[in-house]
């Protein structure tokens, strides 16, 4: 897409984004599905696909037509949408062209949506379809040893969350991979230098970053401007987890756009209360302990830097290598978040997101 489509694009975004926030919740999160929820699309000549329930969440599943030499890899696949939209409609030509591109399976997941269903809802289906499709593999042609679990933003969060779940699991067969497209993967700093640099730049603002992660968490957005200062963390948790939620883990490349450094808020102990789920692993897996992280498979990370999510990534990639994991980064310079869910996006097509979807399917093949 030309400049000027991209920037029109951005614009009534944002102009959509402002008109929200004077709405009620309820008209905001009607509206937002309603906008992206998708349209069903025809039969695809290149694949049979279905629509399932696996341990009673319902799943699409996409298996390539053509015949093959023996079992195909098997992906998990775990949409974005800040954990309150998205469905399988909407990523309907992703995982379409996941499976055509890479001759893969791909199981995607209608995982239950906050904030009717709050954390760890969304987690859980997500694992449950997981273990399902682990035992029974063989029945979609799936080989035991190239499963891998994928998801882009939200989803991303969830595939880390599931992906550390089955680190020391010995009855089911192993992730092959985890692949996570600008996840987020923390709630307990949103003033790292990506926040600072991209606060107001679409698809995902700061200030809707967390109002995202209160919604899963609680149903409600309350205290979010405590969040969004810090101080809902005690001091000494927040020294603890300082190892590995810090600007300085993040390399000065990724300072240069300007970082200010913030006084440290004031502790508020009733925050704290309403949201200290936070420091869950299965809700922020950047907190998880090394001798989880350390078993984890062989990541894919792809991160943008017009994202405020950004950071997340580079901190979970810092955090995986330190662990001994094999890490293949990709980094879309010019790319913003939510690039990857506008693949042939009513018409539009941006020329970075088409190359990190194509990066997603080299690393696939390369397993």
């Amino acid at each position: 897409v030309n400049g000027n489509c991209l920037k029109l694009l951005l614009f009534l975004f944002t102009y959509y984004i402002r008109i929200l926030e004077k709405t009620g919740l309820c008209s905001q999160i009607t509206f937002g599905r309603y906008v992206r929820q998708g349209r069903k699309l025809g039969l695809d000549p290149k694949l049979f696909i279905q629509d399932l329930q696996f341990n009673k969440v319902p799943v699409r599943v996409y298996q390539p037509k053509a015949t093959s030499d023996g079992p195909r890899r098997g992906i998990l696949f775990f949409h974005g949408g800040g954990w309150v939209f998205g469905s399988l409609d909407t990523y309907e030509k992703v995982c379409r062209y996941l499976s055509r591109e890479s001759d893969s399976v791909v199981v995607s997941v209608q995982y239950r949506l906050a904030p009717e269903h709050k954390y760890p809802a969304a987690y859980e289906d997500c694992l449950n379809a997981t273990l399902h499709f682990l035992q029974h593999l063989q029945h979609y042609g799936v080989d035991p040893a190239r499963v891998t679990v994928c998801g882009d933003s939200a989803g991303g969060n969830l595939a880390a969350a599931v992906s550390q779940t089955l680190a020391g699991s010995s009855d089911l067969p192993r992730l092959r991979a985890q692949i996570l497209i600008y996840p987020g993967l923390q709630a307990l700093d949103f003033n790292l230098p990506s926040y600072q640099q991209n606060r107001g730049v679409p698809l995902l603002f700061r200030e809707r970053a967390a109002f995202f992660a209160l919604l899963y968490l609680n149903g409600d957005a309350l205290h979010m401007k405590e969040v969004l200062e810090g101080s809902h963390i005690p001091p000494d948790m927040r020294l603890k987890y300082r190892k590995w939620v810090s600007p300085d883990n993040i390399p000065e490349e990724f300072k240069v756009r300007g970082v200010k450094p913030l006084r440290p808020t004031d502790f508020i102990a009733e925050v704290y209360e309403t949201v200290k789920r936070f420091c869950e692993p299965n809700l922020c897996p950047l907190l998880a302990e090394d001798s989880v992280v350390h078993q984890l498979p062989e990541s894919f990370i792809l991160t943008c830097e017009y994202d405020v999510l950004r950071d997340d990534g580079l901190l979970y990639k810092k955090r995986l290598e330190d662990n001994g994991v094999p890490v293949t980064w990709y980094h879309l310079k010019d790319g913003f978040h939510g690039i990857i869910s506008l693949y042939d996006y009513c018409g539009f097509s941006f020329p970075s997101g088409k190359r990190g979807l194509d990066s997603v399917v080299n690393f696939l093949k390369s397993l």
